[in-house]
């Protein structure tokens, strides 16, 4: 009776570490969840703002500064199907960039994202491409250039053009694809009478951190591929960074979906660094790590690229691929996890684009996941029949040796290896589990594919928590609940399915194993409260397919229906 009140107070004290402590450990070990982008209130669906959108988005004021800014400087348009902006001829920077595809909200009528802001408007980010050299005027920062044309398309690159009183004219051809690479090829013509060192460079800049939040699981922040690895680096690691020598690499910033990159000729030496501006700003760049020579008279070209715009996983892989950019999928942050994350997601967009509703995805998903494990499950049923069969005399032997517990376990041991049971093989379909569902919840939060993706009803983002909840009467009350018990419906059905799924399951022989699996449940209902929809749902369709195949294996194995015998007295002595 004494053990089992420890047994109890043990349980007890787990369980309320696991339940207060898990937000903690949660924040640290998981990326964090993207807010629902809708809530329940007065009965209707409303759409909540974007708290990391930037300024421009939600505020008139910011808008009106960045068009008083926009309007100071010559500029050419650019107008793509994913891509709308300006590059100001003023430094020939790339500074006003917006993607059409993707909004801040899922309002009919919230703005684009905006990626990159002219210099002295809120947010400003920005980039820029130039040269460097000894005895020779390259265009500055506040040099105008003049442009072949007044738009640049798909179909029609432009040309800028600066002359410097040295003798040098000085070329950038920009052009850009259907998505969100620019190709940029700079040349000069030598027309002095001397030759000439000039070492071509690229930078990006923003004046702000990112408003995404960088965590264990999910880089945001400064990034560089040199010498065939990612380096994902911290924004107060900046200043003190060393510079990266390599050959092939690129350097950026990295938010939850979007990313710039500065990216390098992928066959010549460069250096890369990340720096602190003296604003207090980050700026990522990379120069040749040689000068190039241009005799008088001659022209030399450097081709270099630049990416901005959304984090798609086929995309990165494709510029990967065509334009031979060395690590270019490792934008996202998959970790050493990803040879399970990646074959999960490429499945799981397989799947969507079959049935075009994502939510139907993720259940097809979970019954593939399922029909592999079969055979596994079959064999732990098995297995539990055996242990089944084996609880009386294991139940003798604690009785005999209760005294004497190093003899006890020597016995058990000796029972198991007599009987052929493997205490285990019930916990392998679970452990099976942990990995898929884990490489799952990195998948739904890491790639821009689930963003805002809806399932039905209410649910309109897979990849956010639940936000229709009973503590305001599913929306009916005008108020929304704190978010640490804003117990969503989603959550509330896998715990319900999670108690059915268990009472189906033999009942163990010992009082404080039955407390716990009685409680287990109702606490992974409140601990998986915050996590995606997307999750949620998974494991969902896993517990009912548990709860059909147990019917199915309990046809099987009907030894585990029949109730525990007790062992004879005679056996026990």
């Amino acid at each position: 009776m004494k053990d089992d009140q420890k047994n109890f107070l043990i349980f007890a004290l787990l369980a309320a570490l696991i339940l207060f402590g898990w937000p903690q450990i949660m924040h640290w070990v998981f990326p964090q969840q993207p807010p629902a982008p809708t809530k329940i209130e007065g009965g209707k669906t409303q759409v909540v703002p974007n708290p990391a959108a930037d300024p421009a988005a939600d505020s008139a004021k910011a808008l009106r500064d960045r068009q008083v800014v926009l309007a100071e400087t010559p500029r050419v348009t650019i107008d793509t199907p994913a891509l709308k902006g300006s590059i100001n001829l003023k430094g020939a920077r790339l500074d006003d960039l917006v993607l059409t595809r993707y909004a801040e909200t899922i309002a009919k009528n919230s703005p684009p994202i905006r990626l990159l802001s002219p210099g002295g408007a809120p947010g400003a980010y920005f980039a820029q491409f130039g040269w460097q050299g000894a005895g020779v005027q390259a265009p500055g920062p506040d040099t105008i250039w003049q442009t072949s044309g007044p738009r640049l398309t798909p179909t029609t690159p432009v040309t800028l053009t600066a002359q410097s009183p040295t003798g040098q004219v000085f070329r950038i051809e920009i052009a850009i694809d259907e998505n969100y690479m620019f190709t940029v090829s700079r040349s000069v013509a030598n027309l002095g009478a001397a030759p000439i060192a000039v070492t071509p460079y690229a930078l990006v800049t923003r004046a702000e951190k990112s408003t995404d939040v960088d965590q264990w699981a999910a880089h945001v922040g400064p990034i560089a591929v040199a010498n065939g690895s990612a380096n994902y680096i911290n924004y107060k690691d900046v200043a003190g960074g060393q510079p990266f020598d390599t050959v092939g690499g690129w350097a950026g910033f990295t938010d939850h979906y979007w990313l710039t990159a500065v990216i390098p000729d992928q066959r010549l030496a460069v250096r890369i660094q990340h720096r602190t501006t003296p604003t207090g700003g980050f700026q990522a760049d990379y120069q040749l790590a040689e000068p190039i020579t241009v005799p008088a008279g001659k022209k030399i070209t450097y081709t270099s690229h630049f990416f901005a715009g959304a984090k798609q996983v086929n995309l990165l892989e494709t510029y990967q691929r065509e334009l031979g950019i060395v690590q270019f999928d490792r934008a996202i942050d998959w970790g050493w996890y990803g040879i399970i994350e990646q074959p999960i997601f490429f499945y799981l967009n397989w799947l969507f684009h079959l049935v075009g509703n994502f939510g139907v995805a993720i259940i097809l998903l979970t019954i593939t996941i399922r029909l592999l494990l079969f055979p596994i499950a079959q064999r732990q049923f098995a297995s539990m029949a055996k242990m089944r069969a084996v609880q009386p005399k294991m139940k003798a032997i604690q009785e005999r040796w209760k005294e004497d517990k190093q003899r006890q376990q020597q016995e058990i041991m000796k029972l198991y290896k007599d009987e052929k049971v493997n205490p285990l093989a019930g916990c392998l379909p679970m452990l099976l589990q942990v990995p898929i569902m884990f490489a799952l919840y990195k998948v739904l939060l890491l790639t821009i594919e689930m963003r805002h993706q809806p399932f039905f009803g209410w649910i309109r983002d897979l990849s956010a928590p639940d936000p229709l909840t009973p503590l305001n009467l599913f929306g009916l009350l005008d108020f929304t609940p704190p978010h640490f018990l804003a117990i969503g419906v989603v959550p509330i059905l896998l715990g319900v399915s999670m108690f059915f799924q268990m009472r189906l399951n033999p009942a163990p022989m010992d009082d404080v194993q039955k407390q716990v699996f009685a409680f287990m449940p109702w606490m992974l209902m409140f601990l998986m409260a915050p996590f995606a929809v997307g999750l949620q749902l998974y494991w969902i369709t896993s517990n009912l397919l548990t709860i059909g195949q147990q019917w199915l294996l309990y046809r099987q194995h009907p030894v585990l229906r029949e109730p525990v015998k007790k062992e004879p007295a005679a056996a026990k002595k």
